[in-house]
């Protein structure tokens, strides 16, 4: 039997929607599945230096995503990051310095600085204020009659949050979104190249330091002070550390909230029915989020490195082997969801891994369900007939399945500008 050729490397591979049915043939025959490499990294800043990249085996089981998410010491983070890329050794340093690319007892030390700031009790009494922004964004819009969601509806709220919570004033928060655009699209030319992705990062970690500065003189109740004043056996954290923190945390409280709100809505306008049952129903609004975050997987995949020889599902498995696990693909598992194709509003159980699983749970899945609750529930009383007005502009990344704009029509709500 012959294997479908995708190239996973290739960021293109991705431009026009995941390839469910690529990943689904491999579920059926061949769920721990190489990939072979290829000859350096493609686009590259001026002055940098290709590197070959590796194969790697691609899991798109559940099952195996599971196992590999619940052994950190066999499947490690920090040994070659969490990021599917062969990278020189300074840049690999420096990666490592990132909570998501640890391993404990690091990452276990330093996720406690700020675990505090996003369990559940912490963000329920955030959500009145999350509410209260979601009718601001969609005050905004109402009386327009159309927008693009992805700029005017999606983006707003979880930038707005983020913004708040690590003390960054509100008329700062497009530089956020400038900047996590540029890293994250990377090869997206619409959003700038390689070269643009270096100098974003020097200008968020330039914030992030005089910020800090300014926290460090007048502490406040925001993550960053948090994160300037505490400290870890004994020590404070480094100016890498920090940087580091406040880069992921931007990153990671915008981007991937934006692309569930974005990927979300776009589902709900493919399944009128599901967004009829939902607007009949609307107790359904926590089961539809997890439905949501299931069906689009907003981040794609993660990596993790083989400690020692092991083996998975009959193949073997080498010391240093680099091991993906295709989050959207183990979403859609007929094995571990029944009829996963359909999209379902109130899906229960849904043990979907879009948050991730284990050590590296993402830390903000309780503010990102309800950033999109309220989001939505404002949405759907507000404008129920929100529909597609134009083709939809997805990110070229192997990474994050994003949109970058999604024009939507409405009918105008009375009274609105």
């Amino acid at each position: 039997m012959t294997t479908p050729q995708i190239d996973l490397f290739d960021p293109t591979t991705f431009e026009h929607g995941v390839p469910h049915d690529y990943f689904a043939w491999l579920q059926e025959h061949s769920p721990v599945h190489w990939h072979p490499g290829r000859k350096g990294r493609g686009q590259l800043a001026p002055g940098r230096v290709e590197i070959d990249q590796r194969g790697f085996w691609v899991l798109t089981r559940h099952q195996h995503v599971l196992a590999v998410s619940r052994d950190p010491e066999l499947f490690s983070s920090e040994r070659g990051t969490c990021i599917n890329a062969d990278m020189l050794e300074t840049d690999l340093r420096l990666m490592q310095q990132q909570l998501i690319h640890m391993d404990p007892p690091r990452h276990t030390q330093l996720r406690k600085l700020v675990s505090r700031g996003f369990t559940p009790r912490t963000i329920g009494r955030l959500e009145v204020h999350v509410r209260e922004l979601a009718r601001e964004i969609v005050d905004k819009v109402a009386g327009k009659g159309e927008c693009d969601f992805v700029t005017q509806v999606a983006a707003e709220l979880p930038l707005l949050v983020i913004a708040e919570l690590l003390g960054v004033p509100r008329e700062d928060r497009w530089k956020l979104f400038r900047w996590s655009n540029c890293l994250i699209g990377a090869e997206d030319p619409d959003y700038g190249s390689p070269m643009d992705a270096q100098i974003a990062v020097m200008e968020l970690f330039q914030y992030a330091m005089a910020l800090a500065e300014k926290r460090r003189h007048d502490p406040r109740d925001d993550i960053t002070s948090t994160l300037i004043h505490a400290e870890v056996d004994g020590e404070r954290l480094s100016a890498v550390e920090y940087n580091m923190f406040f880069f992921l945390l931007v990153i990671a409280g915008n981007e991937t909230t934006r692309n569930a709100i974005s990927g979300g809505m776009k589902a709900l306008c493919e399944f009128p029915r599901e967004r009829a049952r939902l607007l009949a129903q609307p107790e359904l609004f926590e089961t539809a989020v997890d439905e949501m975050v299931r069906w689009v997987s907003p981040v794609m995949q993660f990596r993790r490195t083989a400690t020692r020889d092991t083996e998975l599902e009959g193949q073997r498995i080498a010391e240093g082997d680099k091991v993906v696990m295709f989050y959207g693909a183990a979403n859609r598992d007929p094995h571990a969801f029944a009829d996963p194709l359909r999209f379902d509003v109130a899906r229960d159980p849904n043990p979907h891994l879009g948050f991730g699983f284990g050590l590296h749970f993402c830390l903000g899945a309780s503010l990102a369900r309800m950033e999109m609750r309220c989001m939505f529930e404002e949405l759907l009383r507000r404008l129920p007939d929100l529909e597609l007005a134009g083709p939809v502009a997805r990110l070229r990344s192997n990474f994050i399945n994003g949109i970058k704009s999604m024009p939507v029509r409405f009918t105008p709500e009375k009274g609105r500008p």
